[in-house]
Formats: C-alpha cells, structure tokens, sequence
C-alpha cells in the first residue's frame, strides 16, 4: 500500500486550506506511513493514501463522532465550504486521493516527549480507558475487515515475515516470544472481548502538553489522532499497542507498562483473561512490527518513517524475551489491584488451615523448642552485615551467623522471608536492560545449621525438578516437590543450597513422604559459595522457570514475589513473636515525622530516602538500593570507615569524659591537627559542631579586639545560633529572617563567573578586595571599629566558588590593617578535599587568625575545633571559664586521630586531586555540548556547576538545577543545589569517591541534559 502513499507538498495542502476550507493558513507536513497529513492553522487537513476506499473514511469520521459525544479527547470532522466531509485530488501520478479535515488538537506527540514520567504515563493509561468506554456501542461493517495490523493477523505476518529480519537478536527475541505467545495466550483469545479499537496507539498518535511545569511533570495527555488504522478487534488490543509503544526504549518496560495498565484499569475495569493475554498482545505487536518493517525496508529503502521505532524495538524484544510470561500477568495484575498469583490466597489459606500437619523440616521442632532458634537479622542495616561485600563472602558472614548462634545457645539461625538484603553482589543479581535496580528481597526461609543436617519434607510431594547447580547463587544444588491441594489447585515447595549427594538417588516423578529425610546441608564449596543453611521457598508458579526459580526478587515488585513465594513459615511455624515487628512504611514514617518533628527541619527531595548504611562512598536505602553518594562530606574518609568506626568503638568501650580530666589524646589530637597548619596557629579549642566553632571564633574576634562588627560574604551561611543566624545572610536574608543587624557588614561575593568582575580580568580578586576596603572605610564613617571578617575560604552555600588569586591576601591585609582579625571557615574545604592543599587557604597564600573546623574532622562523630593564636587565646583567657562537655572528650579525640591517619595513609589528598581533576575536565566537556551548563568550577572534590539558561544575561536556570538534583536521585546519584539563585549543581563527595564514580556522575548528568530537559 506504500506504493499508493500521495506525494503532496506544503504549498498544495496551503491551497486545499483556501479553496476547499476557506482558510489562508500556511500548511505544514506532520509524520505519516501510507497518508500524508499537514496542519494548516487550526485544521489538519488528511491525504488518503489512492487505495483508500470512501467507506472507510466514512467509517472513521462516524467514530469521531461518537467518541465526541462523550469524550473531547479526539478531533473533530470539519466540513468543506459546500459542506462535504469528503473532497477529492489528483496526484501527479494520476491517482486520485480523497481528503478531508479534522480541528486540530493542541499538544505535542509523546514521542518527542523526552521524559515520561510516571504521572504521565498513569494518565495515558486512563485516556486509553476514556477512549475504550467512548467507543463503546459503536460498529461499523467496514471496520469487519481484513487489516494486516490487526492483532488478530499479527502471527500470519509474522510468519510471512519473519525470514526478512535479518538482526539475529532480533529474531532470537522474537522466536522466543512467539512460541511463548501459542502456547500461553492464542487458547484464551477467543474469551476475550471484542469492540471497534483505535488500532493504531503508537506514541505519534498520543498528543501530550498542558501544565506549566519545565519539565514534564505534570505534563497530561491531550488528544488522541489518526483513526486510520481503526478496527473491530480485541478491545483490550488498544491497551496493548499503547503499552508496546510506551515500552519501546524504555529502562524497565514491565514498570512502564504496568502504570499505564494502572490508569486504564481505573477507568475501565479488565477481565482477568484480558490481563492474562496483555503481555503476549504486546508482544505481538512489537514482533509484527519488526516484521512489517523488514518487508517495508526492502520496498522503500527512503522512507525514514519506517524505522522511527525499530531501533528501540531492536533493544526492546530481547528485553522482553526475558520476562516470563507469567511474572508479566502478575506484574499486570498487581497494577490492578488483584493478587498477583490468582492461586496465591488460596494455596495460602490451605498452608494456614493445615499448619498443625507439617513435620519439621529439620530434626528441632522449631514449633516447640523456638528457644533452640535465633532469629537473625540480614538486612540493609543489619550489624552482622558488613557494608565491605568482600567481608560477606561465606566464611565471613557464616562465622558472624554462628558466633551469633553461639552466643544465642541455638542450635538453628533463621533468616527471615521478605527481608531487603546486600549479600547478592554476584553478577546474577545485577540489573538487566537499562535498569538500575539490583535483586535483593529475600523471598524464602533460611534455616542455618552445620553442613550435612538432614532435610526432611515438611509434607508429602513430588520431585518435580532438581539441579546440581552449585553456580547457581540464589540457592546452589536444589530440590523442587510439588504438592497438590483438595481443589486440584498445584504449588511448590523448593530446597536450596543443599548437598550433592542429596541429588544422587533422585528422579523426577518419585514420591517423597511426610517427614522423609531426603536431602542435607550442603558446605559452602558445593552449595554456591554460601554458608550452610537450607533455603526453604514455597512457589505458586514456577513462571516455566523451574529450578532457574529466583530466590530473591527485585523490591519494585515485592508485592508480586510474595505472592509468587508466600511466607514458607506457613510451614515451619515458628512462633511470630520471635520475630521483629515488620518496620513501618516510608510513608507512615515521612507521617510520624511530620507530627513530632518541627516542619522547618526539611527533608530531601521529593521522594526522600529512608537511608539504612552507608558504606564509602555509598548510601544504601531500606530496600538495599545503592546510591552513589556525591553530596555528604560529613563522611569525610568514607561511611563507616572501619578505622573510624573501631577507634570510636574501642575507646568508647573504656571510657569517655569531659577536658577537665587530664588526657593525653586530647593533647596528642590538637598537636597532631596543629601540624597541618601554618605557624603561628597554635592553639585548639575542641567542641561538638561547626556552629559551635563559629560561635566561638566570633567570640575570639570580640575578647581579641574589644569590638563587635563583622564582614561577611553575601549568600554566606556560618551556623544555626541566634548570633550565627545574624552573620549568615542566607538565612537572615531569606525566608524567616530579619535582616541583617547593624554589626554585621555584607560584602559583595567574590564570584569571578557572574559577579561584577570576571574570570578574565587578571586583577578580580585585587577588584573584589577593595570592595571590602571600602565597607571598612563605611564602618569608620559610621563611628564603628571592625572586629573581624570570615568567611568560607571557598564558598559552598554561596555557588561552590573558588576566590579570584590575591583575593584573600588583599582582603586580610585591610582587614587588619583596621585591628580586625580574619576567620577561616574550613567546615567545606579543609583536610585535603581540595587536592592541591591540605586546607583551602593555602592556595589563596595566606594564613587566618582564626581557623574554624567542623564535620569532617569526625567523619559522622560530631566535632568541631577552632584553632588560633597564642596572642588570640591569651586574649579570650579572660577569666570567663569556657567549657564545652563533650567538645574534645576521649572518643572525639579517637576518632579524630583515626580520621588523620586514613587521609595520610590512604593518600586522600593526592586521591582528591587526581579525581578532581578527571571530573573537572569531563564536566566541562558537558559545558562545550550543552548551552544549560554555563560553569563548572572548584578544586579536587569540590565542584559547582552553574546551569543558566542564556550564556549571555547569565538568567539563572535554578528550577532546571533542582530538576537535576531530583533526577540525578531518581537515577542513583545524590546531588545538592545551591548559590543565591540555587542554580548551582553542589558536588562534595565523601573522599574514596573514584574516577569510576565520577564517570557515572558524568555520563548520568548528560544524559539527562539531552533527553529529560528541554
């Protein structure tokens, strides 16, 4: 039919626009396959393709008008001047073609939408549900016909078609799904419901807009066009198509078609055999159109039309050859709010209703010698868990399990069901297709004892299959039995990480009694590589799987594995008081919160992260989702730094008091931090956080000088106490605050990017500096003496900014010049983040009188020091006794000097350097790509990226920054914002953070600039 397909230009339809519609519009051609469309204003006038007969135009715009009768989601027929619905042309190859005209809707096709969110998708769904109900009561007799994109012909095509797709992974995929698609969906289509359908719900028939978000998130469906391909078919092929166009691309197609499955469901309501034939309609579809596209490229060869989708098609079909048939229905079942495994509840109830019949699996009746049992704890944030993986390997783990055991008097240790875990580090957890998400829901019991312990069947069942797998690491050798309930209704019971020999005498079909033993622990060498224990599972549908049966599931679709893999202590029975109380929903603890804790003490991101360990440069979530931590430089030397962790443990085990008690390693702590400093910075003062330091340098600056008023930086933020709020203008110049008092003086930042002097002028910082000259010159004119200026020696809330040279020299010379002393605030900067020095005033060539330090001295244990002049502490040893309780107590002090030794003997400083700079570089290959990026800026691990959305007035693109920020998390990567216009892409990872790190920071950040903004 391609051969029939007009050839008009945008000239021709501007003149149909005139002469058939009385309309003057310029007209302009819109994709097409075997048509030809132009918009012309508010109209989109429609070229049929020479074979297209009259009726079924007719047939199309009688559809129009019914679906208008209920639903504004499609256009509207417009008639002629004469009133026809109908017109016809002649081509320049003789054919003649019939036209005609509908309104045109607003909006743009979802296939150029870049990023489809959730919401999006969820209200596609409900539209394709609108559109379903709106057709409703309608027939056509010419919709009765015989259309190769018919779902109903997709096999014929593809059987005609199939030789032609010459991409072997292609064809693979689609062998694999076709087979799949005869065997568990053709029996049940003639059950399914038929109706007219659209037929054709690729992603350029599905306008989208409306909203005033940037950045689609709250981006709706607003038409739905081309009624082309409509078609009386199964009425459920409407969602299919929808759904195999939606999944074309995309990271997790099951997820993505599973929310528009969701929407529709809400709208109109699916039969169960409707759900259970979706995926194979999908499916079908998208092989048909592989199909179709090979038999057309070899027709027409130019036609770029043709292979608009094909190249995400290529990815797709593998991806779904993978995913079971069965897991998709229960995917798709769960989106509707039915248990996942319709047999799942009632396998359930029968296990409940017989649980008093069970033998012991083992030989303790755990029912009743529970005290003989430890239940354990393997989760996320468990502490027998260790955030190093190479510390859970199975001789690790397994003497922290039996130590435990011990320790308990157990003779057996329960691992529990449902339980998020980060033991599955080997590759067969790993993601598949473009998705991030590893497997680490544990979905069966664990009964850890000695190697060789007996199995026995808990009930009667049936060797249904058996491996000796010991590769395989989700349970090593295994056993399948299956069992069979009164309604002739079927289920399993799998035995995993057992022995080799238990394999040995096994067949399949042989019968295993109640309580026979017929199997053992395996050691770690033949059971996988893990620590003896029984991996007990009860299944509901082995989803063709059989002994390839995962043991452990991916958390986005816990739901569907619990049902899958019901609770096996249904059969055990160990008494559910031994077990932990299951914790609290995210969105009952984000509840809570808001009751008990004050509303300004904000939360991250929009979907915030309940975070369960920290590791490195990593931060696990409750479910085990790793996130690459690119934000917190608290952990300095990394989370949980074992040398940390154990210094403060180990002395907190002896003892921790306060200074007035003599000890050695709060003096051996100052003296080693007084080491990394310049003379004559001597003197220090230990205290428990960085508003504390600063309180404290302020006062310093008083008692030394006998005066009060300060300099600071705009945008500058040094604490949360009454007097730091009011040396802070980003808090005091913001939301909540008061402005700042007469003795705080604000000097211009010293921003060489977007300030008044810029990065290419080689006396900015002399420039910058003077400004601060002439505020001391202003304090004086106002019978005021200066008695300081601080300010962060890199400013991070005010952009990440790195001071023009001489800037600090300049500024510490007037300043004291004046009597005033200058402060150092190194909280952001200091112990050798930078790379190039150990504290960031170094580079600046200049010695503070006063420096103050904070969060990272501690890595996590809350410290802060100030460190200062003999001249300055005499001064402030005034007779006003100062104490801090805990400042400088023992454990502070251990884990202080723990932190010193990691950053020298792990090199973290020359890390930092090396890292930086290979991060810098990449980034600012971003900024030569994407005009988004107007900066990138900083030293070894502190770095800004400045987004603005025009290079020239500099207008900053803050909404832009903090959709990046939300996305970077939604893919993995946690980044902050900041600057005065909060434009400022804030990068401070904790320091083992590696080039392999940056990569994926990079690669991560370009591409959402290319495919999620516009």
């Amino acid at each position: 039919m391609l051969e029939h397909a007009p050839h008009f230009d945008d000239a021709f339809a501007a003149s149909l626009s005139r002469d058939l519609y009385g309309m003057g519009a310029r007209a302009s051609a819109l994709p097409s396959e075997r048509d030809q469309n132009f918009q012309a204003g508010r109209m989109v006038i429609k070229i049929a393709n020479a074979l297209e007969h009259p009726a079924m135009i007719g047939a199309q715009q009688r559809a129009l008008a019914h679906i208008a009768a209920t639903s504004a989601l499609t256009p509207r027929v417009i008639p002629t001047k004469t009133g026809a619905m109908v017109s016809e042309v002649d081509g320049a190859d003789g054919r003649r073609h019939l036209v005609w005209a509908v309104t045109h809707l607003e909006g743009a096709p979802l296939g150029d939408t870049r990023r489809r969110t959730p919401e999006l998708l969820h209200h596609f769904g409900e539209c394709v549900g609108t559109l379903t109900l709106a057709l409703r009561g309608f027939d056509d007799p010419v919709l009765h016909r015989d259309f190769y994109w018919d779902l109903a012909n997709g096999r014929r095509v593809i059987d005609e078609y199939r030789a032609l797709v010459d991409d072997a992974h292609t064809g693979t995929a689609i062998d694999v799904l076709v087979a799949r698609f005869d065997d568990r969906v053709a029996p049940i289509l003639p059950s399914l419901p038929r109706s007219v359908i659209h037929g054709d719900l690729n992603d350029y028939n599905v306008l989208v807009g409306g909203g005033d978000d940037l950045f689609s998130r709250n981006q709706r469906v607003t038409g739905i066009v081309d009624f082309g391909d409509t078609v009386y078919g199964w009425t459920v092929g409407d969602l299919a198509i929808a759904a195999a166009y939606i999944m074309l691309g995309s990271g997790d197609p099951l997820s993505s078609a599973a929310t528009l499955v969701r929407g529709y469901h809400a709208v109109t309501p699916l039969s169960e055999n409707e759900i259970s034939a979706l995926f194979g309609l999908i499916a079908l579809r998208l092989c048909t159109s592989a199909c179709v596209a090979a038999h057309q490229r070899r027709a027409r060869p130019d036609n770029i039309y043709l292979d608009i989708s094909q190249d995400a098609n290529r990815q797709t079909l593998p991806l779904l050859a993978n995913i079971p048939f069965g897991l998709a229905e229960a995917v798709f079942r769960d989106a509707c709010g039915l248990e996942p495994i319709a047999a799942s509840a009632c396998v359930r109830a029968w296990l409940a209703a017989h649980s008093e019949e069970f033998a012991p699996a083992l030989d303790v009746e755990l029912r009743t010698a529970a005290d003989r049992a430890l239940v354990l704890d393997l989760s996320v944030g468990s502490a027998l868990v260790s955030g190093d993986a190479a510390e859970n390997d199975d001789l690790a783990l397994g003497d922290r399990v039996f130590g435990a055991m011990r320790a308990a008097g157990a003779r057996v240790g329960i691992g529990r069901y449902d339980e998020p875990r980060l033991l599955y580090t080997s590759p067969i957890f790993a993601p598949t297709g473009k998705s991030d998400e590893r497997r680490t829901i544990h979905i069966g019991l664990d009964l850890f004892a000695e190697a060789g312990t007996p199995v026995y069947a808990p009930l009667a069942g049936v060797v249904h299959a058996f491996a000796d797998n010991a590769a395989h690491q989700d349970y090593g050798p295994v056993i399948i039995l299956r069992h069979e309930i009164g309604d002739g209704t079927e289920f399993f019971t799998l035995y995993g990480h057992l022995s080799r020999e238990s394999l040995v005498e096994l067949r399949v079909g042989r019968r295993v009694a109640r309580g026979e033993q017929f199997a053992a622990f395996g050691d770690a060498s033949e059971n996988g590589g893990w620590t003896p224990h029984l991996h007990l599972q009860v299944i509901t549908d082995l989803l063709g799987l059989g002994t390839d049966f995962p043991g452990v599931g991916a958390a986005s679709q816990r739901a569907v594995w619990r049902s899958l893999s019901p609770d096996p202590n249904l059969i055990v029975g160990i008494p559910r008081d031994r077990f932990p109380p299951a914790p609290p929903s995210k969105a009952a603890t984000l509840t809570e919160r808001g009751q008990r804790i004050g509303g300004n003490l904000s939360v991250a991101y929009r979907d915030p992260l309940r975070v369960a360990r920290g590791w490195r440069q990593y931060l696990y979530d409750d479910e085990g989702r790793r996130f690459l931590d690119a934000y917190n430089n608290v952990p300095h030397v990394g989370h949980a730094h074992p040398r940390v962790v154990r210094a403060a443990a180990s002395q907190m085990s002896v003892l921790n008091t306060n200074t007035r008690y003599l000890n050695d390693a709060l003096t051996e702590y100052a003296e080693r931090l007084t080491a990394t400093l310049p003379d004559p910075l001597s003197v220090c003062y230990f205290v428990n956080s960085a508003s504390e330091a600063n309180e404290l340098a302020l006062r310093l600056a008083r008692a030394h000088t006998m005066r009060r008023d300060m300099i600071v930086l705009e945008a500058a933020y040094h604490g949360h106490t009454n007097a730091l709020i009011d040396l802070s203008p980003y808090k005091h110049s913001g939301r909540g605050g008061l402005g700042a008092p007469s003795w705080v003086h604000v000097a211009p930042l010293p921003d060489d990017y977007r300030g008044e002097y810029k990065r290419a002028d080689a006396h900015a910082g002399q420039k910058y500096a003077r400004r601060v000259a002439e505020l001391i010159q202003s304090i004086h004119a106002g019978g005021r003496e200066l008695a300081g200026f601080i300010a962060e020696t890199c400013p991070s809330v005010g952009g990440q900014l790195i001071f023009p040279a001489g800037y600090l020299s300049d500024v510490y010379r007037h300043v004291r010049a004046a009597g005033g002393i200058c402060i150092a605030d190194e909280v952001q900067t200091g112990l050798g983040r930078m790379g190039t020095h150990f504290w960031a005033f170094e580079a600046q060539q200049v010695v503070p009188d006063v420096v103050v330090m904070g969060k990272p001295l501690g890595n996590g244990h809350p410290i802060g020091a100030v460190v200062t002049t003999r001249a300055i502490a005499d001064s402030f040893d005034n007779g006003m006794e100062f104490f801090s309780t805990f400042g400088g107590n023992n454990v502070s002090c251990a884990v202080g000097l723990a932190v010193l030794d990691v950053i020298a003997e792990e090199r973290l400083q020359a890390h930092a350097l090396r890292v930086g700079d290979h991060m810098l570089g990449a980034l600012r290959s971003l900024a030569d790509r994407f005009p988004l990026v107007g900066d990138v800026r900083g030293s070894g691990l502190f770095v800004g990226v400045e987004l603005v959305r025009d290079r020239g007035t500099l207008e900053p693109a803050s909404a832009e920054a903090s959709f990046v920020a939300e996305r970077m998390r939604e893919l993995g990567i946690l980044l902050g914002t900041d600057g005065p216009h909060h434009n400022v892409i804030k990068i401070r990872p904790p320091m083992p953070f590696d080039e392999s790190d940056a990569d994926w920071l990079v690669d991560t950040l370009a591409h959402i600039l290319t495919s999620d903004l516009p």
